[in-house]
């Protein structure tokens, strides 16, 4: 059986291919691939269903958080493998060819998976408040490893304001790591870098074309060491990233109509889900709308279609129709115009936001906030604040990286919707010059399908 390595180039499309040539190769060698994607086209949800071959509906991970009911809480990127529902596409080769060895890279909900190898994000968080960068990693003696050839993981370049580059490079050569030392049959590797500076500058800024080109340069050796191994390799996007022009303050919208509530302490405003009669936890461009009362839904929904940039409103029967209806999703979703994104805000004065607003918090704000990729630019100090605080984090002091814009004009890319045009859209290239029949008829894969796909490359079919 040839190994297998999967590549998660978040943001890949076609139409920044021919800025990537050792990715293109790929596809040059074997094929390439229109990817369908789901919705919501984001991170977790995508990555779940590639991995189980489910919809959102099936596996449940409506978004990359939602409204925990039974918790009465928001969160957003939790990393407990238990959150999916479905047998992973490992399990089922495992099923077909005992001692089946698998490897997950950063692919998310990592923890607790039964993956034989696990590198993750996972700060360590001290006892006084500290957060410092690392990684958690099986076998426990892997990490140690890892540490002493890379250093530890740079947690603050995988995302925040100085998220860049370096920390793909530091999985890339963890990746090649374990692909040389533990020699699995599937590794899963996750390249974040793209991303970023889609965001940031969005897809028709120079930016994003030199993005692209480091990515692609980045991802050389590990091309190069799979080759060598005699590995198929699969490198393919969740989403595509558009151009963002609107900012939309869905929750704010639903405060203004009395439908969103918030309570007071020390002079902040939180929001408070459990008196809400409706607010949303958005995400990109999808927002998950919780309604406690049914009788309130027509009212919220009427006020989610009058408001500038909501493209569509799902209720139940429409989210049955995209593969959407989990008892996780909210009674409604809000669905972004194209150029238009769901901001989290349900504060109407900045003086009294509360403060992780102002900071990289991805656990605590009840929403994503791409704000956090970028330095406040209304304050000339914010890159001297965050070098004296991250001065106080080496001398072992608590601090706060206070350097976040509560403006969030500055975002130039979004993503979650289905993409309109094909070239904007996620795709899969695949070494192997074997064309699935499906493709090779239409130029396309359904996201639902490469769970199989990734079996038939190694030659395990699911025996049910």
């Amino acid at each position: 059986m040839k190994p297998l390595v999967v590549i998660d180039v978040v943001g890949m499309t076609p139409a920044l291919l021919p800025h990537m040539p050792n990715l293109r190769a790929l596809g040059e060698r074997g094929w390439q691939a229109e990817l369908g994607t789901v919705l919501p086209a984001v991170t977790c949800s995508v990555q779940s269903t590639l991995l189980t071959g489910l919809t959102p509906a099936e596996h449940g991970i409506v978004g990359n958080g939602w409204y925990f009911r039974e918790l009465g809480e928001v969160f957003l990127w939790r990393q407990h493998n238990r959150l999916v529902t479905g047998e992973k596409v490992w399990e089922t080769a495992r099923r077909a060819h005992p001692g089946y060895t698998a490897a997950n890279v950063c692919w998310w909900y990592a923890m607790g998976a039964s993956t034989d190898v696990t590198v993750t994000p996972r700060p360590i968080y001290h006892a006084d408040g500290r957060k410092s960068p690392d990684a958690y990693v099986r076998p426990p003696g892997l990490h140690d490893e890892l540490v002493a050839e890379l250093g530890a993981f740079p947690l603050f370049q995988y995302w925040g304001p100085t998220a860049a580059l370096k920390s793909s490079e530091w999985i890339v050569a963890a990746a090649r790591r374990v692909l040389a030392s533990h020699r699995p049959d599937l590794l899963l590797v996750y390249v974040p870098h793209l991303d970023y500076d889609l965001q940031r500058f969005g897809p028709s800024a120079p930016e994003a074309v030199k993005a692209a080109t480091e990515v692609d340069a980045a991802l050389a050796p590990l091309l190069a060491d799979a080759q060598a191994a005699g590995a198929t390799v699969v490198a393919l996007s969740e989403y595509g990233i558009t151009d963002a022009r609107r900012p939309v303050d869905i929750n704010r919208a639903l405060r203004r109509a009395g439908l969103l509530e918030v309570y007071t302490q020390a002079g902040m405003e939180l929001l408070d889900p459990w008196t809400s009669r409706a607010f949303a936890v958005a995400d990109h461009q999808i927002a998950h709308v919780y309604v406690t009362d049914p009788a309130d839904v027509p009212r919220t929904r009427a006020v989610l279609a009058e408001l500038p940039g909501v493209d569509v409103v799902l209720g139940r029967s429409e989210q049955a129709g995209v593969g959407l209806d989990h008892e996780r999703s909210g009674e409604l979703i809000a669905v972004a115009e194209p150029d238009a994104w769901f901001t989290y805000y349900y504060w109407t004065d900045d003086d009294r936001a509360p403060d992780f607003a102002r900071g990289v918090e991805i656990h605590r704000k009840p929403g994503y906030d791409p704000a956090e990729l970028f330095f406040n630019p209304d304050d000339p100090l914010a890159k001297a604040k965050a070098g004296l605080n991250l001065a106080r984090k080496k001398l072992g002091l608590r601090y706060a990286m206070n350097v976040v814009p509560l403006d969030p004009t500055c975002v130039r890319g979004t993503h979650g919707r289905l993409p309109d045009r094909a070239e904007d859209g996620p795709v899969l290239l695949c070494s192997s010059p074997q064309v699935p029949d499906a493709v090779e008829r239409t130029g396309r894969i359904a996201a639902t399908d490469v769970r199989d796909l990734l079996l038939d490359l190694q030659g395990l079919a699911d025996r049910g």
